[in-house]
């Protein structure tokens, strides 16, 4: 039996673009005039979705983090000051202060016993972190280690900073209607639609990034190859415990 915790379910990727942009655009595009459902309804029906999507996945996958969390608080504020009828401003600042927030803490983090970048980046679902802490014990390299964790942390806060300012200058750019309206709404899903191309792809960009560097300073300390670092479907993984098996049976044999 492996000591190893078991794996989540592997998030659908389709499920959350449909939930979290395609299903609230639509919504906030068509839905929400005076024809369809109003634009006060319209716009927490089209944030229920991802809403409700956070849950489930939540519920599926029975694993959650400190940035699901804020995101599931990021939805919950924009429902209040569509509610409200905050003007595009707080939302902007909303936008903003969301991924800043995560970038203080990424920084924060580094006192602490467990930094956040080991949840982002450096995981047991990524990474074979057992196989990789005994190697750098071994090579007595560790200091080496929280160097490469400190680093990936002011990467990821870097990437988080820039989020924010692009969220910001984005809302501010887009969102010019007067709240609960229908020209707001359409605004809003104007918005949803250009932050994947404007800031989650050169946020994920630079995470990407912060990845490759770990991975790449862990192959130096570790001795490990990239095979080794990272962790294998179960089925390579029998594979490979087979044959080491078989290697180590040759072995007591000559």
């Amino acid at each position: 039996m492996s000591d190893r915790p078991a794996r989540p379910k592997p998030e659908n990727l389709l499920l959350n673009l449909v939930c979290n942009v395609g299903v609230p655009t639509v919504i906030l595009t068509w839905f929400s005039g005076a024809r369809g459902l109003g634009p006060k309804a319209g716009l927490l029906v089209a944030l229920a979705f991802p809403l409700g999507y956070g849950v489930y996945d939540f519920l599926v996958r029975r694993r959650t983090n400190f940035i699901s969390v804020l995101g599931f608080t990021s939805v919950l504020i924009s429902g209040g000051f569509g509610l409200m009828q905050l003007d595009g401003f707080w939302f902007a600042v909303k936008d903003a202060a969301i991924p800043s927030a995560i970038g203080l803490a990424v920084l924060a983090s580094l006192r602490a016993k467990t930094p956040l970048v080991t949840e982002l980046l450096y995981n047991p679902q990524v990474i074979d972190v057992d196989r990789v802490d005994a190697a750098l014990t071994a090579h007595g390299t560790r200091h080496r280690f929280s160097q490469l964790l400190r680093e990936a942390s002011y990467l990821i806060a870097l990437a988080f900073f820039v989020s924010a300012v692009l969220n910001y200058g984005l809302a501010r750019h887009l969102l010019k209607s007067p709240p609960a309206t229908e020209a707001f709404n359409n605004e809003l899903a104007k918005m949803h639609l250009l932050s994947w191309p404007v800031i989650v792809l050169p946020s994920m960009g630079m995470m990407m990034f912060a990845l490759w560097r770990l991975l790449n300073g862990l192959e130096g300390a570790s001795g490990l190859t990239m095979d080794e670092i990272l962790r294998q479907p179960p089925k390579k993984e029998a594979a490979a415990a087979k044959s080491g098996a078989a290697e180590e049976t040759d072995r007591r044999q000559d």
